[in-house]
């Protein structure tokens, strides 16, 4: 199995992805940090789940079934990594819905003088 990346590898990772897409500030470090943990526990308990043999059910005191705890964990962990990514603007209709900071220092009187020189 692959090692997996610690927190501070992937807080690394997350900021260059960002600078790439032209969305990182500064001030977004404090919730890349909680990102990157939850990523990083995503992907032990991931790797824990598989070295189990993908248990997805196990069963009650009553003799019944219900879900794993650790898959339960892991769906709890994907949600949370998606609200993160969004508000992070790493995943694509994130991305969509935002301009990246080049584009969004343009103020609105220069998009008006721009227009008027076009036109």
């Amino acid at each position: 199995m692959a090692k997996v990346p610690t927190k501070e590898s992937i807080k690394l990772r997350t900021i260059k992805d960002m600078q790439e897409l032209g969305v990182h500030k500064p001030q977004f470090n404090r919730l890349i940090d909680i990102y990157a943990g939850l990523v990083h526990q995503y992907l032990e308990a991931l790797e824990e789940f598989e070295a189990g043999g993908c248990v997805y059910e196990v069963e009650t005191g009553a003799g019944g079934k219900k879900k794993a705890p650790i898959v339960a964990t892991l769906e709890t962990l994907r949600k949370d990594i998606l609200q993160y990514s969004d508000r992070l603007c790493l995943n694509p209709s994130a991305f969509k819905t935002t301009k990246p900071d080049d584009e969004s220092k343009k103020s609105k009187l220069a998009e008006v003088l721009s227009a008027l020189e076009e036109g």
